[in-house]
This record gives C-alpha cells, sequence and structure tokens, in this order.
C-alpha cells in the first residue's frame, strides 16, 4: 500500500506543487519553509534557451542555501526587457524546464506589473543570488534590496556565451544564409536575361 504523503521535493519534476504563480501562496509557503529552519535563496531571470551556464549558475545559487527559489520572467515582461522577438521559448516550457532541473525547488513567475522588488519583498530570502550580467545589479539597486534580504551574492556569469548571443548568431547566420540565396538567384536572373 503506498503512502499518501508526497513529497514536492522528491523525484519528478511535481509542477502542481512546485510552480507558485500565485504571490500569496508564495509567501505562505516560504513562511513555513522558514518555519522549519530552512536557508531560503531566491534568484530571478527570463531563463531563455537554457543553456550550461544558467544550470550551473542556479547550482551554485543552490549551494547558498536550502531552497532555491527561482522567479522567471513572465513572456509579457521578457518582451519588454529583451525586445520583441524574445523571448524564444514561451513561459510555460521555461518553467516547465526550470522544474526539471534537479538544483530548483520552487519556481514563480515575474510578470510585467510586478515591481522589480516585489517577489524579492515577498520572499525575503535569506540570500539573494543575482548574475553580474544582469542589469539591476547597479550598486544602488543592489543597496535598495538590501532591507529585504539577508545577504545578496553576486555571481559571475557561468559559461562564455550567453542565450542574447546565441540568438545574435542565429540571427546572423540566417541573414547570411538569406544573402546567399538572394546572391544566387540575382546571378541566376542576370544569366538569364543575358542569354536571354
Amino acid at each position: 500500500m503506498s503512502s499518501p504523503y508526497h513529497d514536492p521535493f522528491g523525484p519528478g519534476s511535481n509542477v502542481t506543487k512546485r510552480f507558485v504563480p500565485d504571490q500569496e501562496r508564495l509567501r505562505v509557503l516560504v513562511a513555513s519553509l522558514k518555519a522549519l529552519g530552512m536557508r531560503v535563496v531566491l534568484t530571478q531571470g527570463v531563463y531563455d534557451l537554457i543553456h550550461e551556464g544558467h544550470a550551473a549558475y542556479l547550482e551554485k545559487a543552490k549551494t547558498l542555501g536550502d531552497i532555491l527559489i527561482v522567479g522567471v520572467d513572465s513572456d509579457e515582461l521578457t518582451k519588454i526587457r529583451k525586445g520583441p522577438r524574445r523571448p524564444i521559448v514561451p513561459q510555460t516550457e521555461r518553467i516547465n524546464m526550470l522544474l526539471h532541473l534537479r538544483h530548483v525547488d520552487i519556481v514563480t513567475v515575474k510578470e510585467a506589473h510586478h515591481g522589480i522588488g516585489d517577489i524579492i519583498e515577498i520572499v525575503k530570502p535569506d540570500v539573494m543570488v543575482f548574475s553580474s550580467s544582469t542589469k539591476e545589479v547597479g550598486q544602488d539597486d543592489v543597496e535598495g534590496y538590501r532591507q529585504h534580504c539577508g545577504e545578496i551574492v553576486v555571481l559571475p556569469p557561468q559559461a562564455t556565451t550567453t542565450t542574447s548571443a546565441r540568438v545574435r548568431n542565429l540571427s546572423i547566420e540566417g541573414v547570411e544564409d538569406l544573402a546567399k540565396e538572394v546572391s544566387a538567384l540575382m546571378e541566376n536572373f542576370v544569366t538569364k536575361i543575358r542569354e536571354g
């Protein structure tokens, strides 16, 4: 006979228990975890085209505490921050990919109408982790978050390339391929006119 207890942090992605989009539910969950003596770590980002740098960053963040919460920028917020062609991967898929990474315990979503520090203020993490490549890591911003965090850690990027760089490379390759096709069509067109 199987036990009715189900550990949301056990094997499996347990999406319904580990994805917490409701901020009030997130507040209650975090308070419960802290009451159990858990050290809570928070980080935020887009996590578009997840690569090994993301995984290594999240692994390092997890070593700073017991529970790692990841705030994922919504599609709308990503478009505002990164431009109209981003994200490449829709938020539901990005969230599900993060829930499959073993270092990530809880995922929440950061909507466009949320202030930049809303999730930080709700979670009040023992450790807030930023990437040094993130725009909101200016000294003034970090100091503004300090009142809601036990500790702030800024990690360097964990990969030699970024998602933005990969997207640029794909765009450049696409333009180069298109230029080759147009050039071949033009040569063919000119040849046909000459043969005429």
